[in-house]
């Protein structure tokens, strides 16, 4: 039910503009919640995720997986994770995507601009 005039309600438009949205709307899209403690700290339930902010999976193949944010890869939807890697035939062992709606922040990596937006 659409309770908003000023935004569309159709699933297919819906779908197009998360699907192409650019990378400055994509960082908030990409949020994620905090943990009990953090959310208790600063009184907000969730942050864009970012690098060197410390999660934890809680879904999917890799649930209860802790470590540090490598990289934010907007262009594909995912967060790369310290140890949440696989083995490849070849003996590679690239990181494994994970989605931002399926972790936890942990710890908040912070500077001036992010300590503005708490």
């Amino acid at each position: 039910m659409k309770f908003n005039k000023l935004v569309s309600a159709p699933r297919r438009k819906n779908r197009k503009r998360h699907f192409t949205a650019p990378s400055s709307q994509r960082r908030k899209l990409m949020s994620a919640p905090l943990s009990p403690e953090l959310r208790e700290q600063y009184n907000v339930r969730s942050m864009p995720v970012r690098k060197n902010d410390e999660v934890t999976v809680v879904r999917g193949g890799f649930k209860d997986r802790a470590g540090k944010v490598v990289a934010v890869y907007r262009k594909r939807w995912v967060l790369h994770i310290e140890r949440v890697t696989r083995e490849k035939a070849n003996g590679q062992t690239p990181f494994v995507g994970i989605n931002a709606s399926n972790v936890v922040i942990t710890k908040l990596s912070l500077d001036k601009d992010r300590k503005a937006i708490l």
